[in-house]
């Protein structure tokens, strides 16, 4: 066994003989903001940040709603921007249904989302058959994922430490894989190849949240009272003995309010509530909008509803789906082209997300912008109860005609009904010319039912 061996530097699976030369150029970008001890004095990292109640509510939030979108493989069919569901394209199932047998798509989105939103990277392993066609996605850890450049090709190199078992027989061992072997979706980040944290970058925000909870804990487990002194009139051979009963009797919450019993002359003065202590739950408050801000989600999505009400709460759920989610789900749908679709199906076929549901306002404002849809011809019944999950009216009882209200004309053909604009033609008279000196009452009654017929009767 050689000294690279004996240090556990073995070689990776699938690697070719003679490793690149990696150069760590990539993964700078990520690292500039490290974990660590917080100006508050709490540890940050990934695990401690969701002990948080509401960085928890915030990234659940996120991934549910996005992992439980419909997402969708279309093909373009060539006629202007017309599409239609690739339902034969193997990457319709993998994205829509079931990644690999092991998860759902539910489950692989949420898992990859939870990661965007804490490690602002998501990677997952490309399993491909000997055609090129993908057979599965597997998510991967992204602390556990490194991404270096090979400077002979330039290729990207994505080491992946199998510190665990998820991987049977490759336990404590790198693998390399190539960038066509990886879905990665990066988060925000400076060389647009790696984002960086976010709960790095935020580590003292968050310390600071960290500090106030353990402050609350201790302050409820002293009986929610401020220290005191216990005060002797002799001299006490073993004070700390005194210290350990009183607080073994009458700390914590349960023994809150209890009557303590004083003996020897010995007097409790309590000091007085600190500033500091009045100000805990407007702390508490501060700290659920920071996080909101954090993660750009509306406050009332985690149960902070002071600023909602009724007549805002629609718009403010509306807002959430254009400020907070679409620039995740944006960013999803491209790093699915990037990595999933071939150079020559990128042209073809896309994927993408169904976010109508979110969209929808109350019933009523469905209800009128559905007769709006349908009386100007861009909706038809079956398009409406399509949205509405309703059964559909078939073909032969005009479910799927399109209706247009007839009353609307180009500028160009106001009053074309009546004849307006048309220019007149020159009619032979028929009818024996009149002496135009003999002005009789038989001529002008002549002439006067001429002019009715041509009217119509009017």
């Amino acid at each position: 066994m050689g000294l690279l061996n004996w240090l556990g530097f073995s070689k990776p699976r699938d690697a070719p003989e003679l490793l690149p030369d990696i150069q760590d150029n990539v993964r700078d970008s990520a690292n500039m903001f490290v974990f660590g001890m917080t100006h508050s004095g709490e540890r940050v990292d990934e695990r401690t940040a969701m002990q948080i109640v509401t960085v928890y509510a915030c990234v659940r939030l996120l991934s549910n709603t996005i992992a439980g979108l419909p997402l969708h493989l279309y093909r373009y069919t060539g006629e202007g921007e017309d599409k239609e569901l690739a339902f034969d394209h193997p990457l319709y199932k993998i994205l829509y249904r079931q990644p690999n047998p092991e998860m759902s798509s539910f489950s692989f989105w949420e898992a990859l989302m939870c990661h965007l939103l804490l490690w602002g990277n998501a990677y997952a392993q490309i399993v491909r058959d000997g055609k090129n066609v993908i057979l599965g996605l597997y998510p991967l850890l992204p602390e556990n994922v490194e991404i270096d450049r090979d400077p002979k090709s330039g290729d990207l190199i994505y080491t992946y430490h199998a510190y665990t078992d998820e991987k049977p027989g490759e336990h404590d061992k790198d693998i390399i894989f190539r960038r066509d072997e990886i879905l990665h979706i990066p988060g925000l980040g400076f060389n647009g190849l790696v984002g960086f944290s976010p709960i790095a970058m935020m580590k003292n925000a968050l310390g600071a949240v960290m500090a106030v909870e353990r402050y609350g804990s201790a302050f409820f487990k002293n009986g929610a009272q401020p220290a005191g002194v216990l005060e002797h009139p002799g001299i006490l051979k073993d004070p700390q003995k005194i210290r350990d009963n009183w607080t073994k009797a009458y700390g914590g919450a349960r023994n809150a309010h209890r009557i303590a019993v004083l003996e020897e002359g010995m007097q409790y003065k309590p000091i007085s509530l600190p500033p500091e202590d009045s100000q805990f739950l407007s702390t508490r408050e501060f700290d659920v909008e920071e996080i909101c801000r954090m993660f750009q989600v509306p406050p009332h999505l985690v149960q902070d509803l002071k600023r909602s009400t009724f007549n805002n709460i629609e718009h403010q759920g509306i807002a959430f789906v254009q400020y907070s989610l679409m620039p995740w789900i944006i960013r999803i749908e491209k790093g699915i082209m990037k990595d999933l679709l071939l150079e020559e199906e990128q042209d073809v076929y896309f994927p993408k997300f169904n976010v109508d549901g979110l969209m929808r306002g109350d019933y009523q404002s469905r209800m009128n912008a559905y007769a709006i849809g349908v009386g100007n011809g861009f909706f038809s019944p079956n398009d409406v109860r399509r949205l509405e999950n309703m059964d559909l009216i078939p073909d032969e009882q005009g479910g799927n005609d399109y209706y247009l209200n007839g009353s609307y004309n180009k500028l160009q053909d106001a009053g074309a009904a009546y004849a307006v604009n048309e220019p007149k033609q020159e009619q032979p008279d028929t009818e024996e010319q009149d002496d135009p000196e003999e002005e009789t009452d038989d001529r002008f009654l002549r002439k006067k039912h001429r002019k009715i017929n041509k009217n119509g009767g009017m």
